[in-house]
């Protein structure tokens, strides 16, 4: 699909379908307030006789209005008149516009972005994910797929200040757009086919578009390294484990990585302690975490953000079989620590702990954990925010800003030491589980442990990284949240 950033007169343009803004109480954005006066008052008039409110995500479609060049001209509320447009309000209403142009069946359309929320790269990039959450679809597993819409060109258009910010936001959303389309089809192919191996030949794939480095562990090579609480987890599948290390190189050679290390359990059955039946397919996006890193890896690369990043996926099944774990065997992890495993179904700190450990080995900048961990985070969370987790206040307060800034919410947890009780063990260093009160909570005492020699954050995406319902399916997050961050991060680094 063809995007583009332009400036010029709203009338002088001549598209399949304008977009233009109006206001609640009536007033016209600059570009509607041109087209208006163009038609001699039509679309104040539609106003007037109440045909829109304004309201944010209101839309009214107006065909051939006389003396206007663009075919269409689709009226969308923006809200209250403010001096700014408040950003849900702006989200909201780029929302509904564009899933009426994709509805339409214009093959090419401009939109008037000319009241802003805030600066133009953050709405154009936002309006280029918008649309390709809206467009996006799971290719290949239907013999007959869905119609492609027609829309195949979309021009923005800024005031002539704005042009820089607008090409940025254009790069950047066409960045994110390709992450979060790459997390969400990993989440939603069947675990039949996004196995282990597939995600590895993913990140493979990555390394090869964008001349990344990667390394590859495989079972043989944990073993060496004495990952036995990773391996605990993979035995009783017959799919091979992998702990795959992609290495984005865009800032300073002297540069410490950030490291993200994704949970990628490609299916959970729970192990011997196996889950109820009902709802076990959605199981297959117990590997999210590490979807979003390989999102994330491919995002930043398009993007060229200036900055070092280590993707690092840890990925295995979780299946009942006769050489499985079984609860009350203990592990020894890679970092000497012993694990009585209580459950088998809390498994993804099973093998994040020895990949955590794994880590230390790039001298991280900083190391964040992204995880479907607990569904205890669903409890607590709901599928608004994102639990957060952090040993570092001033790496907690980096993502909760990221956070705000994509509008891919977070909300910080905590991590007092008195919950420490709960994982204690009689046989072992630490117990897998720490029973039902703050189960979250103990998860992420649990990886602190294994993490306590670099600054460290863990993101629980149980709740936020998957929907369920009629609506089921990856959501992509939480991409845009640490691509923002890595994005940020950078430019303080340049400055």
């Amino acid at each position: 699909m063809e995007f583009s950033i332009k400036t010029g007169a709203a009338e002088k343009q001549s598209y399949s379908t304008a977009v233009v803004g109006i206001f609640e109480n009536g007033k016209l954005s600059a570009a509607a307030k041109a087209l208006d006066s163009q038609c001699n008052g039509l679309i104040k008039a539609a106003i007037t006789d109440g045909d829109i409110t304004g309201k944010a995500g209101s839309t009214l479609l107006l065909r051939h209005l006389p003396n206007v060049a663009c075919q269409r001209v689709l009226l969308v509320g923006l809200g209250a008149d403010s001096k700014a447009v408040e950003a849900k309000d702006w989200l909201e209403a780029m929302r509904a516009a564009l899933k009426t142009l994709l509805d339409l069946g214009s093959t090419d359309a401009a939109m008037f972005l000319t009241e802003l929320p805030e600066d133009a790269e953050w709405a154009v990039s936002q309006t280029l994910v918008t649309l390709a959450d809206l467009r996006y679809r799971l290719e290949g597993f239907k013999k007959q797929p869905e119609v492609k819409v027609a829309l195949n060109a979309l021009h923005l258009f800024v005031g002539k200040k704005a042009v820089e910010d607008g090409e940025a936001g254009l790069k950047l959303g066409q960045a994110l757009a390709a992450g979060m389309s790459l997390t969400k089809d990993l989440g939603n192919q069947p675990s039949n086919y996004c196995t282990p191996t597939h995600l590895a030949n993913t990140a493979q794939a990555i390394a090869d578009d964008y001349k990344l480095d990667i390394e590859v562990l495989e079972r043989a090579d944990m073993e060496k390294l004495g990952m036995g609480s990773l391996l605990s987890v993979a035995k009783g599948s017959i799919e091979p484990p992998k702990l795959v290390s992609l290495h984005y190189r865009g800032g300073n050679k002297k540069d410490k990585p950030v490291v993200l290390v994704g949970k990628g359990i490609t299916f959970d059955s729970g192990g011997i302690s196996l889950k109820p039946g009902e709802g076990m397919d959605e199981m297959k996006y117990d590997m999210l975490g590490a979807g979003t890193v390989l999102g994330v890896m491919k995002a930043v690369a398009e993007a060229g953000l200036p900055i070092n990043v280590t993707g690092v996926v840890v990925t295995c099944e979780n299946m009942p079989a006769g050489n499985a774990s079984k609860p009350g065997d203990i592990v020894t992890t890679m970092s000497g620590q012993t694990i009585e495993i209580l459950n088998t179904d809390a498994e993804g700190r099973l093998i994040l702990c020895d990949t955590l450990t794994y880590v230390a080995k790039f001298e991280p900048a900083a190391v964040i954990d992204i995880a479907t961990l607990t569904g205890a985070c669903i409890i607590a969370l709901g599928h608004v925010n994102t639990g957060l987790y952090a040993n570092d206040d001033a790496l907690a307060n980096d993502l909760l800003a990221a956070a705000q800034e994509a509008r891919d919410w977070a909300w910080r947890m905590p991590l007092n030491p008195e919950y420490d009780e709960q994982l204690k063990s009689n046989f072992a260093d630490i117990a897998n589980i720490g029973g039902r009160p703050a189960g979250s909570v103990t998860a992420a005492m649990f990886l602190q442990r294994f993490a306590k020699d670099y600054t460290w954050a863990h993101l629980d995406i149980a709740g936020t990284g998957w929907k369920s319902g009629a609506a089921k399916g990856a959501t992509g997050r939480p991409v845009p949240l640490l691509v923002s961050f890595l994005k940020n991060r950078s430019k303080r680094k340049k400055s």
